[in-house]
């Protein structure tokens, strides 16, 4: 089975607890008035929601290079990740939205030993799912599971914050309800930021390898005299390299080509996710 097929796998089983854990959430936040409860759930379901843009971008990373697409396809799955969070942000604004009217209107929500048992449950499940996508994203090296990750451990803090919340409507407090509720939010698009800002360093180019580790291992093929303008760009698992590499001014024109197969080779095996290498060559100049 493929890295993508994996993923998709991974994701539609997500998806079902998800939707689960949010429903259950909301259903119950309604009923008893809990605005946290309820803002938990929304959370959750932007969960679920973002598995669905997941496997959007999964389909689209997963078609192989064509004429339009001589890289390939794979920073799609990056781009979804812009999706999701484009989706914390409006959960973020809709709850802070509900908590502001919850200010000027006070409802006081009714908490039942079943509300703890409920936000315990779905907090396990959480846990469990936030733990399964981190392994899988870091051994996979997908942003979508990773990201997808994210989300979830700020659901698994807001559900801690919730118990805190009904302990307090519990001994009378419930005007905590509303502020924790706007807590919730502010942590929502906390994770929305930080999945923008990782997003963005492969969209825009950033540099995915220090150069020492490059340096390290063109240093070691004979032939090289020096080198320089090392440049990484791509994704974790779709890193290009490219370098300027020093040798001989009278080396023949075949063992150039030789030796830039070589450098590739070396840097391909020597650096997992390395997929491609542009090696440019220039003549040792004696001064």
């Amino acid at each position: 089975m493929n890295k993508f097929s994996q993923i998709k796998r991974i994701l539609i089983a997500i998806l079902v607890l998800n939707w689960l854990v949010a429903f259950s959430k909301i259903f119950y936040g309604l009923i008893t008035r809990c605005a946290s409860m309820t803002a938990d759930g929304i959370h959750s379901f932007g969960d679920g929601a973002s598995n669905i843009i997941g496997l959007i971008g999964i389909w689209a990373a997963s078609k192989p290079r064509d004429e339009d697409h001589p890289y390939g396809h794979k920073k799609f799955e990056t781009i979804a990740t812009l999706g999701i969070a484009v989706i914390l942000f409006l959960a973020a604004f809709n709850i802070l939205r509900d908590a502001f009217v919850r200010m000027l209107h006070p409802v006081t929500p009714d908490v039942t030993t079943f509300s703890f048992i409920l936000i315990l449950l779905t907090l396990i499940v959480n846990i469990f799912v936030m733990r399964y996508e981190t392994r899988k994203g870091h051994e996979l090296s997908s942003d979508i599971l990773i990201c997808d990750a994210m989300h979830t451990r700020s659901d698994v803090f807001a559900s801690l914050a919730v118990i805190g919340t009904l302990v307090s409507i519990k001994m009378g407090i419930s005007v905590l309800d509303t502020i924790v509720a706007g807590l919730i939010a502010i942590l929502i698009a906390k994770s929305g930021f930080e999945i923008l800002k990782s997003s963005s360093e492969v969209l825009c180019d950033g540099s995915v390898l220090s150069r020492a580790r490059i340096a390290d291992i063109v240093s070691k093929i004979q032939g090289v005299r020096s080198f320089h303008n090392i440049r990484t760009r791509g994704r974790k698992d779709d890193i290009h390299v490219d370098l300027h590499v020093i040798i001989d001014s009278n080396m023949h024109v075949d063992d150039a080509h030789k030796l830039s197969h070589k450098i590739e080779s070396m840097l391909k095996s020597g650096i997992p996710g390395v997929t491609d290498v542009s090696v440019h060559m220039e003549p040792y100049k004696r001064r």
